[in-house]
């Protein structure tokens, strides 16, 4: 029988590479999709639906409030917006133009990367600071917190931070140094789950606001994310993000964000109302995010090393070397790592990601460690009967660079 995607005629894929939005994420779970369905047979008031997001997400990450966006960019952008404007309606309607406003985000150069353009398209100006010996092998010091601290000034509106394992100085550090001085730390976690502790260890040392894909390890829509922090900056947020076309006598703001918070008016139509997130992308990302806080994820990492074990018992050794299967450390999904031998006329890791990628059917994997000589591959996008398909696809690219050789 055919799916939707050859009733379109768009081929699918085999998606080795895990969660990534350019090979669309994973397969939502069945009772995702089946309240996603479900969402779409009726009508609600999408302030009071975002109300009830807020509270749902604050008991999963502990935050003062919460919001579901149109991915984790999308939250960047929101969240730099509240920080910019406030809840002054004025300074709303003018975004992106920050005459007169604190305009300036101080972030640690060796944090910064293309996603950050969301806070730049929100109006704000990133200032960086510190230098990376650790990256550029220079050295072993980065960026440190007293750094940060002498870049915030009168126009500084934020701090952007990036959460990595690998970040420095600690979010705890950042965030000491820049309430110290009023200004909020806006936190970038897109793809920082697992581990399950991280939905709220963030806010636990500091942030003010957390950005969190929900397409990646929470399985819901693709093009959704949570964001969560202090109440009047998530409330700014929701207020650039809805659709305003409403008289101030008909707003009913929803009790969970607006308790005590005075409006002096609504804005018009905010910076973020492009990044608007549809009654069913609320509801299967509030949904995803139960089974998520409820599910064992040591149990979804061993399903996923067993996939991988069912490639690896496939693939011809002869052929296909140096192959291993690394196991979650940190909360990291686990992934086949195969070594490509490199030969005069043998094919690069680079090579073998494009003729799986351009084969047939077409495999994609993860190209992170070509440079190393190494291709990666994940399991939790992969469907019944994949692993087998894979193991067949890696070893005709091989065995024909062999003999062709």
């Amino acid at each position: 029988m055919s799916n939707v995607y050859e009733r379109l005629g768009v081929a699918t894929i085999i998606n080795a590479k895990g969660t990534a939005t350019r090979v669309s994420g994973a397969p939502m779970p069945p009772e995702i999709a089946v309240a996603m369905q479900e969402a779409t047979q009726h009508c609600v008031d999408m302030a009071q639906l975002q109300g009830r997001a807020s509270e749902i997400i604050a008991e999963a990450t502990g935050a003062e409030a919460g919001m579901v966006t149109a991915g984790a960019s999308a939250g960047l952008l929101l969240g730099t917006a509240a920080c910019l404007a406030g809840l002054d309606p004025a300074r709303m309607n003018r975004l992106p133009d920050t005459t007169g406003m604190r305009d300036e985000a101080v972030v640690v150069r060796s944090q910064r990367n293309f996603y950050d353009h969301a806070v730049r398209a929100a109006g704000a100006r990133l200032v960086e600071v510190g230098l990376a010996d650790r990256f550029s092998g220079a050295g072993v010091r980065d960026a440190e917190a007293w750094e940060i601290d002498d870049a915030i000034g009168e126009r500084t509106a934020c701090v952007f931070y990036v959460a990595q394992p690998s970040s420095r100085p600690s979010l705890a550090a950042v965030a000491e140094v820049a309430h110290a001085k009023g200004v909020p730390v806006l936190v970038d976690a897109a793809s920082q789950l697992p581990p399950k502790q991280n939905l709220g260890r963030f806010l636990e040392e500091g942030a003010d606001l957390v950005s969190i894909s929900g397409g990646k390890a929470i399985l819901g829509p693709q093009g959704s994310g949570l964001l969560c922090g202090r109440r009047d900056l998530v409330a700014s947020a929701l207020l650039q993000n809805l659709d305003q076309d409403l008289f101030f006598g008909q707003w009913r703001p929803p009790h969970a964000l607006f308790a005590s918070l005075n409006l002096r008016g609504l804005p018009q139509h905010g910076i973020g109302r492009s990044c608007k997130v549809g009654k069913e992308q609320i509801v299967a990302l509030l949904i995803a995010l139960e089974l998520f806080v409820g599910e064992d994820i040591e149990k979804r990492n061993r399903r996923c090393v067993a996939r991988l074990e069912d490639i690896e018992a496939h693939l011809d050794p002869e052929i296909a070397r140096g192959v291993r299967i690394e196991e979650s450390t940190d909360g990291e999904e686990p992934r086949l790592v195969l070594e490509v031998e490199s030969r005069p006329q043998g094919p690069s890791a680079f090579d073998l990601v494009i003729a799986l990628q351009d084969g047939s059917p077409a495999v994609h994997v993860d190209p992170s460690f070509v440079d190393e000589g190494k291709v990666a591959m994940r399991a939790l996008c992969l469907k019944e009967g994949d692993t087998l398909v894979i193991a067949r696809r890696v070893n005709e690219v091989l065995a024909r660079a062999r003999f062709s050789g």
